[in-house]
This record gives structure tokens, sequence and C-alpha cells, in this order.
């Protein structure tokens, strides 16, 4: 079964197709991720999800109620949280105001429990709040009810990384539950935490829905390594190298040496190589065994270096003003 469904769904704002036929799945009992830079689309097709604006052309299911359906999409959303991204709280109401507003349209089973779990300052007035306070107390409103589908647009935003961590255990924790989870993201890191699978969207447009582990297996990770030689990008020979950049650092091997303590000298030149890697880590090291490494760092690649080599070039961005 489906929490959600999407379909052929396009999005028009005066010339500006901020979604242009956009078409995925989400299954009931799933956490998924709703991946793209800034700008790719992603509010937009939770703003319509969500039945907050109209589709220009397609349509959506929000647990088997279709967005045109006004009555049934109000009977679906009393089993749906929601968090939008940068919530709107009232400056002059305090964390608990907000949360017996809330209660009073769609009940607060689980208040007492998320606000230990996320430890918000209620009795604060929102002005008073920081940016992660605000985050998490959208994030106790979104589920005091005990929604079965939870619908999140950016939701770490603003979040510590110790609460980031606490976050994702407790998406894990629901996820066992039963518990849907749909959450928008530009962050690849953050997503293969906790999400089973994940869809692509760049200007507007799907690029592809797959399973976190297939992605992960194809994105690579991101690789600097600086080494005491002067290397050219031809005797760069590893297989899985993509994107590689070759510079001779502006330091000799000796200025690197003395600066790390060792205060041994020479004169070779140090060279910086940094490349998106998809090889054996076997490979790549016996190759930097040839030489003197001085730094290696290896990181996961960046979503837009993902896209850029798994997914073909873009074309500039088509959605204005923030993430469309």
């Amino acid at each position: 079964m489906s929490a959600i469904t999407v379909s052929g769904l396009t999005k028009n704002y005066d010339g500006v197709l901020a979604n242009d036929d956009v078409s995925f799945e989400v299954a009931e009992g799933e956490v998924f991720g709703y991946l793209g830079p800034n700008g790719a689309g992603k509010t937009t097709t939770i703003r319509t999800v969500m039945g907050f604006q109209s589709p220009t052309d397609g349509t959506a299911t929000l647990l088997d109620a279709d967005i045109h359906d006004e009555p049934a999409m109000v009977a679906a959303k009393e089993r749906v949280g929601y968090l939008p991204a940068n919530p709107g709280f009232d400056e002059n109401a305090t964390g608990q105001a907000i949360l017996d507003l809330h209660a009073s349209l769609k009940g607060d089973s689980r208040r007492a429990e998320l606000l230990d779990l996320f430890d918000v300052p209620i009795a604060r007035k929102i002005r008073g709040y920081s940016t992660g306070q605000k985050q998490k107390l959208g994030l106790v409103q979104a589920f005091m009810h005990d929604p079965d589908l939870v619908v999140m647009d950016e939701p770490t935003a603003g979040l510590d990384p110790l609460m980031q961590q606490r976050f994702n255990e407790f998406v894990r924790d629901e996820k066992r539950a039963g518990k849907t989870i749909f959450l928008s993201s530009h962050v690849l890191s953050e997503v293969r935490r906790i999400c089973d699978r994940v869809g692509i969207i760049r200007n507007g447009r799907m690029v592809t829905v797959e399973g976190v582990e297939d992605l992960l297996h194809r994105s690579g990770k991101f690789v600097r390594l600086r080494v005491a030689a002067a290397l050219s990008e031809r005797e760069i020979t590893v297989d899985g190298v993509h994107d590689l950049s070759v510079q001779a650092v502006d330091e000799t091997y000796a200025e690197t040496a003395i600066a790390a303590g060792s205060g041994q000298a020479d004169s070779e030149t140090v060279t910086e190589l940094t490349f998106t890697y998809t090889g054996d880590f076997d490979s790549l090291i016996d190759f930097a065994d040839d030489y003197h490494v001085l730094e290696l760092d290896v990181e996961e690649a960046p979503l837009e270096q993902v896209f850029m080599q798994f997914y073909g070039e873009a074309d500039e961005p088509v959605a204005a003003g923030g993430d469309a």
C-alpha cells in the first residue's frame, strides 16, 4: 500500500516550472527521503501533496485521499503530521500556547514524551527561541497526535549535531513502530542514516527513485589527497576516479614537514588531488603507497557532485526564490 502517490505532478508559476511531471510513491511503513539542492522543487511538491495549493497538472493522493477531494483530504490529514520549512509560529505566544492550540485541533497523546525527548522551553515566548528551539517545537507538534504519516520539509535545519542524532534515532524508532515518514533534505549524509529509499529532484524534474544503498554505491566518496611529489593528471591511473583535479600546492614538502613537527626537510613539491571515487579502496591505497602521503580525507560526495557525476549536466535552475 502507498501512503503517498504522486502522478505527473506539474506546478507552473507564471511560466516557471517548479515541478515538471513529477511521479513517485511512498510505501506505508517506510522512511522516504526527498533529495535535491535548494530551489529544486521539493517544497512545491510537499505543499501540493498536503493540499495547500493546486497543481497545474497531474494529481496526488495522501493516505488514499485525492488532493482534489477537499472533504477526503480533511479526513486524511487527521492522521498526518506536518512540519513546514521555517515554521512560522506567533512570536508573542509561548510554546505552551502553540501546543495547546494544536492539541485542540488534533490531540496530543504524545506531548509529554516528545517534550522530554526534544527539550523545548515551552514556558518562554517564541520570540526568545533560537532557530533550533523553534524547529524542536515544530517536531513536537508534528508528532504529538501520534499520526500514521509525517511529512517534514528540512526537519533538521537549525538542530545541533547532538539533537540531529537524537532525531535520527527517533525516526528509526517510529519506523519500527510502523509509521511512514516523508522528509525532504539537501544533505545526502543525513538521509543515508535513516531513509529506506530516496527520490531525487533537480530543476523541478525527478531524476531517480532508488534505495539508499544503491545511491551510495553509485555516488562514491569525495577524496582529497596530498602527497610530497610533483604529479600530473596522466599519472593518476586508478580506476574509479572521476572529476579529478590536480594542483601543485604553493608550499614545499620542507614547509609542510616543519609545520607538522617532523623537522625533516625535502624540496619536493606538494601536490593536492581531489576527486570523486567509486573504485576499490585497496587500489587507492596501493596507488598512494608509492608516495609520501601528507594528508588523506575521505567524505561523502556532496549531493550536487552526485548529480553531476551520475545524472549528467543539468540546465540552469528554473525554480526561483528559495526552495520552490
